[in-house]
C-alpha cells in the first residue's frame, strides 16, 4: 500500500506551479463566461420587454444594466482565459473551454427554467470526466525566458509549414468557396474561423508569455517580436469575428457551436504540439490518455447540444435558418461556446 501511495505521488507531484495557475485561471474563465451568457440573456429579455428586441435589430439592451453586467463578466472571463495561456500549455487550457457550456446549461436550468434533459446531464458529466483526464495528464509548460525563444519556435520549419498550409487554405476558402458555398455549406465559414483561430491562440500565448516576463522584471516590450505577435493576433481575431458572425447569421447556433468547438480545439492542439512540442515531454501512454479525454469532452459537448433540442421538444433543428426567425429573439441561441459568444458580442 505504501509503495502504491509513493508511486502515485511520484506520478503527480510533477504538476508545476505554472500549470496549476493556468488551470485555476482557465476554470475561473469558464465560470465567468458561462455565467455571463445567462446574465446577458436575462438583460436581453428584460430590454426586449420594454423596447425593440435584439433579434429584430433593436439596441435597447445597451440601456440595460443587467446586459452590461453580463458583458463585464464575460470580459473578465476572457482576460482570465488570456492569462491562462501564459502559464499553461494550450492542450490543457483550450479543451477546458467546454466547461463554460456546463455552467451555462446548469444556470439556464436553475435561473431561466430551461429544461436540462437527462442525456444533457450525461453530456455535462462526460465533459467533466474528459476535463479531469486532460488536467491529470497535461504536459508541463515549457520554460521560456524571452519572447525571442517563442519567435524561434514559431519560425522553425515545421511550424512555418503548418502556418503556410493554414494561410493557403484560408485564402482558398475565402476566394474560391465563400462566394458560391458560404451560404449553404456550414464548414466554409467555420473552417476559416478554426484555421485562423489556431494561429491566433499561438500568438496570444506568445503575448501572454511576454507580459508575464515583463511583469516579473524582464521587459519584453522592447523586442519587435512582441509587436509582431500582437499584429498577428489583431489580424486573426478580426478575421475570426467577421466569418464567425457570418456563420452565426446564416446557420443555427446549436449546430455551429459544437462543430466550431471541435475544429477550433483540434487545430489549436495540433498547432501547439507542432510549435511548442508539447508531446516531446510525454510518454505515449500520457498522449493517448489526453486524446481519450479530449474525445470524451467532444462527446459530452455534442450530447449536450443535441439533447437541448430534445428538451425544447423538437426532433431536429435545420442546419440553415432564416435570419432572426425565433419568436422572442432568444430561442435559437442555444448554449454558446466561449470564443464564439465573445466574438459575437463584440460585433454588437
Amino acid at each position: 500500500m505504501a509503495t502504491t501511495v509513493a508511486s502515485w505521488r511520484d506520478s503527480y507531484k510533477g504538476m508545476s506551479s505554472d500549470n496549476i495557475k493556468g488551470l485555476v485561471l482557465a476554470l475561473s474563465s469558464s465560470v465567468f463566461i458561462g455565467a455571463s451568457f445567462i446574465v446577458k440573456k436575462k438583460g436581453l429579455k428584460k430590454a426586449g420587454a420594454s423596447g425593440v428586441r435584439a433579434g429584430s435589430g433593436g439596441y435597447s439592451y445597451l440601456y440595460e444594466p443587467l446586459w452590461w453586467i453580463g458583458m463585464i463578466t464575460m470580459i473578465v472571463g476572457e482576460i482570465a482565459n488570456f492569462a491562462a495561456y501564459a502559464f499553461a500549455p494550450a492542450i490543457l487550457v483550450t479543451p477546458l473551454g467546454a466547461l463554460s457550456i456546463i455552467i451555462s446549461a446548469v444556470l439556464a436550468h436553475i435561473i431561466l427554467r430551461e429544461r436540462l434533459h437527462i442525456f444533457g446531464v450525461l453530456g455535462c458529466a462526460l465533459c467533466v470526466v474528459g476535463s479531469i483526464t486532460i488536467v491529470l495528464h497535461a504536459p508541463q509548460e515549457r520554460e521560456i525566458e524571452s519572447v525571442i525563444e517563442v519567435w524561434d519556435l514559431a519560425t522553425e520549419p515545421a511550424f512555418l509549414f503548418y502556418a503556410a498550409l493554414v494561410i493557403a487554405a484560408v485564402f482558398v476558402l475565402i476566394f474560391n468557396f465563400v462566394p458560391d458555398y458560404g451560404q449553404t455549406h456550414i464548414m466554409v465559414y467555420i473552417g476559416i474561423c478554426s484555421l485562423v483561430g489556431s494561429l491566433s491562440v499561438m500568438s496570444v500565448k506568445a503575448i501572454g508569455i511576454a507580459l508575464k516576463l515583463t511583469l516579473s522584471g524582464m521587459n519584453q516590450l522592447i523586442y519587435p517580436q512582441t509587436w509582431a505577435f500582437t499584429m498577428v493576433v489583431i489580424t486573426c481575431v478580426l478575421t475570426q469575428m467577421n466569418y464567425l458572425n457570418k456563420a452565426l447569421d446564416t446557420f443555427n447556433t446549436a449546430v455551429v457551436s459544437p462543430i466550431y468547438y471541435v475544429m477550433f480545439t483540434s487545430l489549436t492542439i495540433l498547432a501547439s504540439v507542432i510549435m511548442f512540442k508539447d508531446w516531446d515531454r510525454q510518454s505515449p501512454t500520457q498522449i493517448v490518455t489526453e486524446m481519450c479525454g479530449f474525445v470524451t469532452i467532444l462527446s459530452g459537448t455534442f450530447l449536450l447540444h443535441k439533447t437541448k433540442d430534445m428538451a425544447d421538444g423538437s426532433a431536429a433543428l435545420p442546419i440553415r435558418i432564416p435570419k432572426h426567425s425565433d419568436d422572442d429573439g432568444f430561442e435559437n441561441e442555444g448554449i454558446p461556446l466561449k470564443r464564439q459568444d465573445a466574438m459575437r458580442s463584440a460585433s454588437h
